[in-house]
């Protein structure tokens, strides 16, 4: 409808068509958007499953020498199962954001139970 010869309508003309690579807006939901807010509210949500992921963490590990918080991965699951199926999924972000800490790039029930698991 942008590109219409026959379209009247002056606010589809004045609306950019797409941003481009290097834009601030590239990629992103338009300011204000339903689609802007439905993702702010999943950010939150998530954060708000890493800090109990961490407050489970502190109250099921153990204090190690270096005085870290660990526990197995075995043992978490089978904590933090019950809350949430996502344990694995919210271990990776707490990771990421540089929160905990454990070998490998994915973790696997029973294969993996015997990994640590360490609150940074």
């Amino acid at each position: 409808q942008r590109k219409n010869p026959f379209s009247n309508d002056d606010r589809l003309a004045s609306k950019q068509v797409h941003a481009h690579r290097g834009d601030p807006t590239y990629g992103r939901p338009p300011e204000g958007s339903r689609t802007e807010q439905r993702g702010k509210d999943a950010h939150s949500h998530v954060g708000k499953e890493v800090e109990e992921l961490c407050l489970i963490i502190r109250s099921t590990g153990e204090v190690g020498e270096d005085g870290h918080v660990s526990v197995t991965f075995g043992q978490l699951f089978e904590t933090y199962v019950t809350i949430s199926n996502k344990v694995v999924g919210i271990l990776l972000r707490a990771r990421k954001h540089g929160l905990v800490h454990f070998e490998g790039e994915m973790l696997w029930q029973g294969k993996d139970d015997d990994v640590v698991i360490t609150l940074l």
